[in-house]
């Protein structure tokens, strides 16, 4: 498994739960989309849960309601609301204080705080640099792609899952902002050696484009913040005529699922992309026409794979858009809402889950690949677009 140091803010829920995965999974559809009802209030409608099981009764109200009592009493709203949200046995469900929530929103708008660097977990539990984002304070520093990570802060990061380890490089909520200090511990070769990097206001590179010998058009999508959907248009219209595409989702934590169903507009002409409920009534989310339909197309996903990701990707392989190559994809299916606390904090509550065209849950699940592969995933997509039609 791997991850970068944005996007990894993991959404904690303070009193001893667990940190969840991924700090952009939080709004797989909400209201930086402009689907929901915002924080602050503002009307708006759209995407929400599909039916396939209940959420805790009073999930909404018991949390509104902690939260207004402990102000009333002069007590902290956001550490009542934490209580009352571990209470409820929403797996998703955080709250967060409003600078925290500001910085995942800017996040969502292409930006981050952070280092720079990708890490992950080899089979042996040490933790290696992945990639290295160009103009970086880690590129500064000298870090290089393929070293060896051993601490962060004197905390020591072989054998840790690779969210923990982002969540050292980020830093907690009160000392993840630009200009602040951490100190990692590397290893190259027989050479280790600290370095104290500043953390930087840093953009996103969610789209990237990589051209493979026969016309073949490789569309990485990193994460669906906000322009991505379009991007991702783009690089098609661009793509040799005829050509083969690989959309590659591995690793993508999620975002806008906006973003999502635009990308989705790229590869089919109309029609459904997934559907959801809001209280009962049955809602569905629709890809603009005019999509490319006729080239050929394979989608790869891992175990990364979440949230929108796994919206676009259902939506692909059920309407028989996208041969799905990989290994099964996360499984979260679920979609959250945020709500505004009485002292400014924000809280995140699952209001359920969407289905793909055909009518099957993600959440918990994931979506198993048409083929299987892991280490070999590229070089199989590669196989697998040139038996789907000419790649040239």
């Amino acid at each position: 498994m791997s991850g970068s140091d944005r996007f990894c803010q993991p959404r904690r829920i303070r009193r001893g739960a667990a940190l969840t995965l991924v700090f952009a999974s939080i709004l797989a559809a909400g209201a930086a989309t402009g689907s929901f009802p915002d924080p602050d209030g503002k009307d708006a409608s759209g995407p929400a849960r599909s039916a396939d099981r209940a959420e805790p009764a009073g999930h909404h109200e018991d949390v509104a309601r902690a939260a207004a009592e402990a102000m009333a009493d002069g007590k902290s709203p956001m550490e009542a609301a934490e209580r009352a949200v571990s209470r409820s046995g929403d797996r998703w469900a955080a709250v967060y204080s409003q600078g925290e929530y500001e910085e995942f929103e800017a996040a969502l708008d292409g930006q981050y705080t952070g280092v720079g660097l990708w890490a992950r977990r080899e089979r042996d539990g040490r933790i290696e640099v992945s990639k290295v984002a160009a103009g970086s304070p880690a590129a500064t520093a000298g870090i290089r792609e393929g070293d060896r990570l051993r601490s962060v802060d004197g905390a020591k990061v072989d054998g840790r899952p690779v969210t923990e380890v982002v969540s050292l490089l980020r830093g907690d909520a009160t000392d993840a902002a630009a200009g602040t200090a951490v100190t990692l511990g590397l290893e190259r070769g027989t050479h280790a050696w600290t370095r104290t990097l500043r953390r930087a206001t840093l953009s996103t590179d969610s789209v990237t484009v990589q051209k493979l010998a026969g016309g073949v058009t490789v569309i990485r999508v990193a994460a669906f913040t906000k322009g991505v959907g379009e991007d991702v248009r783009t690089a098609v219209r661009q793509a040799p005529a005829g050509a083969g595409i690989i959309l590659d989702l591995r690793g993508n934590s999620g975002g806008l699922v906006t973003e999502a169903v635009t990308a989705a507009s790229a590869f089919l002409d109309g029609g459904l992309v997934a559907t959801y409920d809001v209280d009962g009534a049955q809602r569905v989310l629709h890809a603009d026409s005019g999509g490319d339909t006729s080239r050929p197309l394979v989608t790869l996903v891992d175990g990364g794979t979440m949230s929108a990701a796994e919206l676009l990707t259902g939506a692909l392989k059920d309407r028989g858009r996208a041969v799905v190559v990989g290994t099964r994809t996360f499984g979260k299916g679920s979609v959250q809402m945020p709500s505004r606390l009485p002292d400014g904090s924000v809280a995140e509550l699952t209001v359920g889950h969407y289905r793909t065209p055909s009518g099957r849950g993600v959440d918990g699940t994931g979506i198993t690949p048409d083929l299987e592969a892991d280490a070999a995933a590229l070089p199989r997509a590669v196989t697998v677009l040139s038996g789907l039609g000419d790649t040239s």
